[in-house]
């Protein structure tokens, strides 16, 4: 497999090149390939840098090679072919195209079973991640409360993932359910929490979008480069550090920063793969 344009600077803030890239990929292999086997993947591509051209590929890219896996999918206008990154040389093909990767909260052999909810918190200026940390600690409560284990992440943006295993329910009824628990979170927060997507309503709060777990939607992987001004990483993190935040940079972390973080923590994520640990709607 060739990789191609090693020297290519795509973030000129600083620096970053697309070696440092692949090279960030290749030694996150480990932690970050079991979030996406399985998973039909949404590539966000940037192959200028963040600063050029973004464009999403959905369906299997043209050039695709033989041995990259690949799965039809339901979808509302007919079945579609989208990728599978199996293992590392399907993963280092990927990344080469300068990519985000986006995942739906199902597996390609069952669509019509969701096992991921997901809630993006987005800050809506002045309000930052420490906001969000505000209302994750609230929603890890009521999540708990029915018998959810969340987890946090960032976004690799200005936001905070949480994520819970769930079993034997649709992503319709996820959704639901989702959409439940963040209209129940701005009634307990009123000042802080908006569940409507409508701009004018979220300046100085706290977006909780339910409705990336439509089948349709994806969401950034953990431990996927974001297309911003750094070379940012969706990283996981703990409770602890959520409960600690004060200062919005306390929850940013750089390619550079993962793989310290992957040998003191391990993938905090890991326990979303065990199916004891995935809850049935109430």
């Amino acid at each position: 497999m060739a990789l191609s344009n090693l020297e290519k600077v795509l973030y000129p803030a600083t620096g970053f090149t697309k070696a440092e890239l692949l090279h960030y990929y290749a030694t996150t292999a480990e932690v970050l390939l079991p979030h996406l086997r399985d998973r039909p993947l949404s590539f966000l591509r940037y192959p200028d840098g963040p600063d050029g051209q973004l464009f999403f590929t959905k369906n299997v890219p043209p050039g695709t090679p033989e041995w990259v896996t690949t799965a039809e999918v339901p979808r509302s206008e007919g079945p579609a072919r989208m990728v599978l990154v199996q293992d590392l040389a399907s993963l280092m093909w990927a990344a080469n195209l300068v990519t985000e990767f986006h995942t739906h909260q199902w597996v390609a052999v069952d669509p019509g079973e969701a096992d991921r909810l997901v809630f993006d918190l987005d800050p809506g200026p002045p309000a930052t991640v420490v906001h969000c940390c505000e209302v994750a600690l609230w929603l890890r409560e009521r999540l708990a409360a029915d018998g959810f284990e969340a987890f946090a992440k960032t976004s690799g943006a200005k936001g905070l993932h949480l994520l819970a295993g769930v079993r034997g329910s649709s992503s319709e009824r996820v959704s639901e359910y989702a959409k439940a628990l963040a209209v129940e979170a701005e009634r307990a927060m009123p000042k802080l929490v908006v569940h409507r997507m409508t701009r004018s309503l979220r300046p100085g709060k706290v977006f909780v979008d339910w409705s990336q777990n439509a089948a349709r939607k994806t969401t950034a992987a953990p431990y996927t480069i974001r297309a911003r001004a750094e070379p940012a990483v969706s990283t996981p993190v703990t409770w602890e550090e959520v409960e600690r935040c004060r200062r919005a940079d306390q929850l940013v972390f750089r390619a550079g920063d993962v793989g310290p973080r992957v040998q003191d923590h391990g993938d905090l994520l890991a326990p979303l793969f065990e199916r004891r640990r995935a809850a049935t709607l109430p």
